[in-house]
């Protein structure tokens, strides 16, 4: 984990190993604080307080989430006192995906999957989800909500669902820095769990449109515009590409293990491709954009088609 200096007042947080539950967080330095997203368990939340330490003493006033997913939620026990924003369908979500207990069980009672075996370990390297305690948001919004320091706008927008049914970026114009939560991947291919590409590109598009100098993605290096783009580039041509193996009757889980990715060739968790296929799949034949995942299916899916790809087995 690494502190980089985006801006006057803005800070990233980067967790480099890029993998699952890597996720970045932001810090803006001004009014006692905003902090967005509280990192995958207490320690790594700690770790972050710690970097930012020599920056502000102080406790931050606000803490954005933004959307339900662990890896942006599990610290947030550590900010009882902050005033905890995320859009209003973050909590009820956050107690069906981000529950300890539920995602304590599939790891605990299916260690004869292969997937699941393999992801347990990984995050037993870094990660301890033993002592979480589920802190919901106490402030909800619905459409966009500022937050006004010291007359500095701090813009919260909803563009979801993309990545997730709660995804919100944190957009402060005057400094022109946009935290884009996991609606923006760098270095890494990303995972989708609810919504469209329709609406993925759209909400992409919007973010190029305000003009950031910086963007710091949920996950991998900072980058600006231009990567933004980049990333858009890279779901349209895993969609592109998708639809030619679907037109020819070949399944989902055969697709990722064939998958050309060009000049994203390099981009970690190829294996993860299974996921950005099988949603493009499930588009092209009108099933709902909710519809739910089997875990242990689903990471099954990864291992297998790392091993086919002759890629590390990492999630």
């Amino acid at each position: 984990m690494k502190l980089q200096k985006i801006s006057k007042s803005c800070y990233a947080i980067i967790n480099e190993k890029n993998r699952m539950c890597d996720a970045n967080s932001g810090f803006i330095n001004l009014g006692g604080g905003v902090l967005i997203d509280t990192q995958s368990d207490t320690r790594h939340a700690q770790m972050m307080m710690d970097l930012l330490s020599p920056i502000s003493k102080e406790h931050p006033k606000f803490i954005v989430n933004t959307h339900e997913d662990c890896d942006h939620v599990f610290g947030n026990q550590l900010f009882r006192n902050s005033e905890i924003i995320a859009h209003k369908s973050v909590p009820e979500r956050m107690k069906l995906v981000a529950n300890p207990e539920h995602m304590k069980a599939p790891l605990e009672n299916d260690k004869n999957n292969p997937g699941l075996k393999a992801v347990q370990k990984q995050l037993a390297e870094d990660y301890n989800f033993n002592d979480i305690e589920l802190v919901l948001p106490t402030k909800l919004f619905d459409k966009q909500y500022t937050i006004d320091i010291e007359g500095n706008n701090i813009e919260l927008i909803y563009v979801g669902p993309c990545h997730q049914v709660g995804d919100t970026i944190v957009y402060f114009p005057k400094e022109k820095v946009v935290f884009a939560g996991d609606v923006v991947f760098q270095n890494s291919i990303p995972v989708g769990w609810v919504g469209s590409y329709k609406n993925w590109f759209k909400c992409l598009d919007y973010i190029i449109s305000l003009d950031p100098d910086v963007v710091v993605p949920g996950h991998g290096p900072i980058c600006n515009k231009q990567g933004v783009l980049n990333f858009k580039n890279l779901l349209k041509h895993i969609l592109t590409e998708s639809k030619k193996y679907y037109d020819q009757g070949i399944s989902s889980v055969e697709a990722a293990k064939h998958i050309d990715f060009k000049e994203y060739k390099d981009w970690k968790g190829a294996n993860r491709a299974y996921m950005c296929i099988e949603r493009a799949y499930r588009e092209f034949s009108e099933m709902p954009e909710d519809t739910p995942w089997s875990i242990t299916e689903l990471f099954d899916i990864f291992y297998d088609t790392a091993k086919s790809r002759n890629i590390d087995i990492e999630f």
